[in-house]
């Protein structure tokens, strides 16, 4: 097996090119899809690139402590945020705590209906829960002097009530977030004034409209703090620019070079990898046979060695296949009508300021992205993963959330494949250094490329916007 990395070009080599151009080397997405034996979904079948700009970001958007002040300010309450999943609080009385940089909010199922609360008590301010996490209660009690309030925001309960005959009970309800749910997830947002959530989402209903992600059960939810900016860590999977330096174990089973971006309206962006082929940076590309015996998925224990390539067969059609069989058996649904391209190839959707979704089969992962208290330079990075619910299934109980030390590999969480959290660890390695660079550069900014990191630059366009707007005092 010869898997040589061909050397670089150069940027001269590609001066005829236009700044709009994308000329990706190797086969398109859209050429290696075109001959699966079960065809991709309408919505796999297109591109959606445009070219957006090639001046530089600057490092002070990742390191001032006044520019994080000013997303606390101006972008997080004005935008939808996913909180938790339904499946977090399912009976009436179930809460669920999520905080955000400063902010903290409480999800509480109701008897009518879901709603979120700013976590304060109305007294002296103190959190009415104090850690994150899932919890349940039949009323909404303050720790510290006790007053209480129904699960519905109303307050019921003032100890010393003589003392404070200036409490009137209407102006005393929970202060309310807006709450929105899609995909089995629970979305909030601060202004009261957003558009619904339907339409802040464009083009993520219709994609996903055979995606039903609430007939899904969280299976893993792990979480990490990283050492830099919340931005930092999540650009650095909005591209596989990276994979040829950072994760060359990859280049024999993935197309990298050849990825596909797409960018939609301000608030989401998609790139679309395929797997079962041999990175155009090999200098000699994989036989279908190999490919498959290098194939690359998120759970390495449903993989046999017996997978064999038939005359007239690629590696695609086999890993396909095969995974439909397995994880099918495995998690008792039937995937004999799913796609070849949602069986193996990595599909991950953007959804604007902080949420990554990944729709596919083998790969079904949701990542989110948030500040950590108000350090400009620290965040922290969960993963979920979203298995399919057999019919007729009763859901399982939302697992906690297992915390995996800084210093720590993803690998110490039961249930996590050790091949792919190698990967994640060899992105924390890449975010501490580029988070100490931003301050030793010389240089003030970076510089992106056109097409592999247009969805950083999508990124920061959609970001500057919400800060213009909030900059000329408009909602």
């Amino acid at each position: 097996m010869n898997s040589k990395i061909k050397m670089p070009l150069i940027p001269g080599e590609y001066a005829g090119l236009q700044p709009g151009e994308a000329r990706c080397p190797g086969p398109s997405v859209q050429d290696i899809i075109a001959s699966d034996a079960l065809p991709a979904p309408e919505v796999l079948r297109h591109a959606n690139y445009e070219f957006i700009g090639d001046s530089d970001i600057p490092y002070q958007r990742y390191t001032s402590p006044a520019f994080f002040q000013q997303e606390l300010d101006s972008l997080w309450p004005k935008v939808w945020q996913w909180a938790c999943r339904l499946e977090h609080i399912p009976q009436v009385g179930d809460y669920y705590v999520y905080e955000l940089g400063p902010y903290s909010f409480l999800i509480v199922n109701t008897p009518k209906g879901i709603k979120a609360y700013y976590n304060s008590c109305l007294h002296r301010g103190t959190k009415l829960r104090s850690e994150e996490g899932m919890g349940c209660a039949q009323e909404l009690r303050c720790p510290y002097h006790g007053w209480t309030w129904t699960l519905e925001g109303e307050i019921s309960r003032v100890p010393c009530a003589w003392d404070f005959p200036h409490v009137n009970p209407e102006s005393y309800r929970l202060p309310q977030v807006r709450v929105e749910t899609w995909g089995g997830f629970v979305f909030i947002n601060m202004d009261e004034n957003a558009k619904p959530l339907h339409d802040y989402l464009e083009v993520m209903p219709e994609h996903f409209r055979n995606w039903d992600l609430e007939q899904r059960f969280t299976e893993l939810h792990m979480a990490k703090v990283l050492p830099c900016n919340w931005k930092t860590g999540l650009e650095a999977f909005l591209e596989s620019y990276h994979v040829v330096e950072t994760h060359p174990q990859l280049l024999q089973g993935t197309g990298d070079a050849n990825v596909q971006y797409d960018l939609y309206g301000d608030h989401v962006t998609r790139f679309y990898a395929v797997g079962g082929v041999s990175s155009p940076h090999l200098e000699q590309p994989l036989s279908e046979q190999e490919l498959v015996n290098s194939m690359l998925v998120g759970d390495r224990t449903v993989i046999s060695d017996e997978l064999t390539v038939q005359p007239g067969e690629t590696a695609r059609i086999v890993m396909a296949r095969y995974l439909r069989k397995i994880l099918g058996d495995k998690y008792r649904v039937d995937l004999g009508q799913v796609s070849d391209a949602e069986m193996i190839d990595t599909i991950e959707y953007h959804l604007f300021p902080n949420m990554v979704l990944f729709p596919g089969v083998s790969l079904p992962m949701v990542y989110r992205f948030r500040p950590l208290g108000t350090d400009v330079e620290r965040c922290l990075f969960e993963i979920l993963f979203l298995r399919p619910l057999a019919e007729g299934q009763e859901r399982p109980d939302a697992p906690e959330v297992a915390m995996v030390a800084e210093e720590e590999s993803y690998d110490v969480v039961p249930g996590m494949d050790p091949y792919l959290a190698h990967v994640y660890d060899q992105d924390t390695a890449n975010l501490r250094a580029q988070q100490q660079g931003f301050k030793a550069s010389k240089k003030p900014g970076e510089t992106l490329g056109n097409y592999q990191e247009a969805r950083i630059r999508h990124f920061h366009r959609t970001l500057d916007r919400y800060l213009a707007r909030a900059g000329r005092g408009e909602g």
